[in-house]
Formats: structure tokens, C-alpha cells, sequence
């Protein structure tokens, strides 16, 4: 006959069933601490994870399982007094096993009250050593990943800028060398000036962009009228789209002032021209315009109601949905080696965003592709 469940029960008085329950978790240390955070009692878990026995440990204040810097730096009575205050305590971090050998344990500490009166502290320990092991060697890991890639993006880049700034200068001294010798054909000297004019703007270029990527963009912004300044830029963006490209101008009147680096204004503008030049196979039409709008982007928070956008648009390739998600990347790039240092966009993206502005890129494959520099309207 099997005995009934109160008669179980009455085989475990004054606690016992617990007290056997506790000390058969042996994955956990479990004690009890006295206020003042002397150990009272603990569990096998205890002596396997701490390594001591109980007559060694019963008795001692808890913070002998602490290393040397946690307890000079007052942890043990930081983790008792939080507790004591909060309710609760939990931490991570290395403590010391009988051998002096470190472990790396989670630590919970409750705070035991009885009648409103603190009669001590429950604490129990995890090791939990190989866990935090592997989350750093991930850590480190991930880290070497990192360094990888950044490693290859800079040799993408200087490979990249290197066949740049060859080719350009290859443009430079032909042009020189072309020019010393049909000095008497006008025309022609004139068509070499402008190469070599449109090879040194480049360069120009690429070094503003390298100094902007290797410093950051300290900008110095100024009020002005984004149609007169494009319209002042023309000589610069038309040379800039090549002989065999045809480039428009629609440039809106009386529109609201903008605040911006008009340094970095025409280094983004001489961007998205280049990078609209590049994206034809042979000839093709820039079209570029200003205008204002009074939309932004849902995820944008900005405090102005307008926006002065200037656009430069092709009737080029476009974009897949693929290349649009990663064309404002630093180094992402999908023109062949020597033809971009993929910072074009990547400048323009964050010229706009750190004017309190924003990038907007329209495109579709086979429709061409609009980029937009928005900027806020400020009062005159």
C-alpha cells in the first residue's frame, strides 16, 4: 500500500524536503548569508563550484570567493547594499574557487526579510565560464571579420584611386604633349585644354572626397540661393559631363534661402554629375534643377516645413533594387576599377544629412536615375 501524500510529507519536517532539494542542485551554489554577509549555510553546488568544505567556508565573509580588485573596490558590500535597497541584485563577472583559479559566474542576491527585519541574504552562483568564453572569442571573431573587410575596402579604394589618378594623369600629360605639337590648330588645342581641364577637376575631386572620408566634413555653411549657385557652377558641371554628354538647366526663381558648405555643395553636385556621365555607355542627357518641396522622409524628424532640393537626373541604365540598397556605402562601387572610388554618394549622403537635410534616390532599371540634395529652407 503506498502511503498517502500527507504522510510523504510528514517524513520531511522542519524543512527537510526543501533543505534535500537544495542541496541536490549541484550546477548552482546556493548559501545563505548572514547581514553582514557571513555565510550561514550552502549546498553542494557550493562545494563543487567554490571547491571548499564546509567546516573551510561556514562562517567566512562571502567576498573571499571575490578577486583582489573587486574586493578592494568595495563589490561584495555594493552587491549586498543593492540588494538590501532594490530587492535584487544580479551581476557577471570573475570570482576565485578554492585553487585560486578564476571562473566566470552569474551571481543573483535576494535580500531574506522577516517581520520587516533583514535576517540575511540569499546568493547563488553560476559558473557559467565556457558561455562567457565563447562569447568573447565570437567577440573576437567578429571583430577580425571586421578588421578584414575594412582591410579589403582600403585596398578596394587604393587600387581603385590608384588606376584613378594614373589615368588621369595620363589625360594631363597627352593633352600637354598633343598641345606642343598641333599648336596651330586651335580648335583642336582647345578640345585638348578641356580634356585636360575635365582630368584635373577630377583629381580635384577624389582629393576633396579622401579628405572628407579621412577627416570627416567640417563644415562651414553659409546662406545662400540654390539656383544662383548652380547657375554660377555651369561652366564647372558642364565640363565635368563630358564632350558627348548633353546637359540641361532648370533652375527655379525666388526660391527660399538654404544653409550650407557650398565647398562641399559643388563636391557633391560634381558627384552625382560624374557618377551620371559614368553611367553611360555612350552619350546621354544631365538634366539638373531646383525646386522646393514639403516632404521629407517619414523616418526624418526636421523642423522645417520646406525643403530646397536640387537634383541631377540621366536618362542612363538606373539602378537595380540590389545596387540602390547599398549605393550610399563608403567604397561600394559598381563601375570598373579606375573609374570610382565609391565615395561619391556616400559623401553626398552625409553633406546632406549633417546640413540638416537628406539624399533622395529615384530610379528604376531601364527609366534612368534621380538623385536629390534636400536641404531646409531658412528666413532671409
Amino acid at each position: 500500500m503506498q502511503p498517502s501524500a500527507s504522510s510523504r510529507v510528514r517524513q520531511f519536517e522542519d524543512g527537510e524536503q526543501f533543505q534535500l532539494l537544495v542541496q541536490s542542485v549541484v550546477d548552482y551554489a546556493i548559501y545563505m548569508l548572514d547581514p553582514e554577509g557571513f555565510i550561514c549555510n550552502w549546498n553542494e553546488g557550493g562545494r563543487r563550484i567554490k571547491g571548499y568544505e564546509d567546516e573551510e567556508i561556514i562562517g567566512q565573509h562571502f567576498s573571499q570567493f571575490y578577486v583582489e580588485e573587486d574586493r578592494a573596490a568595495g563589490a561584495p558590500e555594493h552587491g549586498l547594499r543593492m540588494a538590501r535597497e532594490n530587492g535584487r541584485y544580479e551581476k557577471e563577472g570573475w570570482r576565485l574557487r578554492k585553487s585560486g583559479e578564476r571562473f566566470w559566474a552569474s551571481v543573483v542576491i535576494d535580500p531574506i526579510w522577516k517581520d520587516g527585519e533583514l535576517i540575511g541574504f540569499a546568493k547563488v552562483t553560476r559558473d557559467i565560464t565556457d558561455r562567457h568564453l565563447t562569447a568573447l572569442r565570437l567577440e573576437e571573431a567578429q571583430k577580425a571579420l571586421l578588421q578584414s573587410k575594412k582591410i579589403e575596402a582600403i585596398g578596394r579604394l587604393t587600387l581603385g584611386l590608384s588606376h584613378d589618378f594614373n589615368n588621369l594623369l595620363t589625360v594631363i600629360v597627352n593633352s600637354l604633349d598633343l598641345i606642343t605639337i598641333h599648336q596651330k590648330d586651335p580648335e583642336r588645342v582647345d578640345r585638348l585644354v578641356q580634356g585636360a581641364q575635365r582630368a584635373a577637376d577630377r583629381g580635384m575631386l577624389l582629393t576633396r572626397q579622401l579628405l572628407t572620408f579621412a577627416r570627416g566634413q567640417s563644415l562651414a555653411p553659409e546662406i545662400i540661393d540654390a539656383s544662383k549657385f548652380v547657375a554660377g557652377a555651369k561652366d564647372l558641371l558642364t565640363r565635368s559631363s563630358g564632350l558627348d554628354v548633353h546637359i540641361e538647366f532648370s533652375l527655379a526663381d525666388a526660391l527660399p534661402a538654404i544653409f550650407v558648405d557650398t565647398t562641399q555643395l559643388e563636391a557633391a553636385l560634381l558627384n552625382l554629375v560624374i557618377n551620371s556621365r559614368d553611367a553611360f555607355k555612350e552619350s546621354g542627357t544631365i538634366r539638373i534643377g531646383t525646386g522646393l518641396i514639403e516632404e521629407r522622409p517619414a523616418d526624418m524628424e526636421a523642423s522645417a516645413a520646406q525643403f530646397v532640393c536640387i537634383s541631377v537626373s540621366d536618362d542612363g541604365p538606373g539602378m537595380t533594387d540590389e545596387v540602390l540598397q547599398q549605393a550610399v556605402q563608403p567604397f561600394f562601387t559598381t563601375k570598373d576599377v579606375g573609374r570610382g572610388s565609391g565615395l561619391g554618394l556616400s559623401q553626398a549622403h552625409g553633406f546632406a544629412a549633417q546640413s540638416g537635410g537628406y539624399l533622395l534616390i529615384d530610379t528604376a532599371v531601364g527609366r534612368g536615375t534621380r538623385v536629390s540634395l534636400c536641404f531646409p529652407t531658412v528666413e532671409n
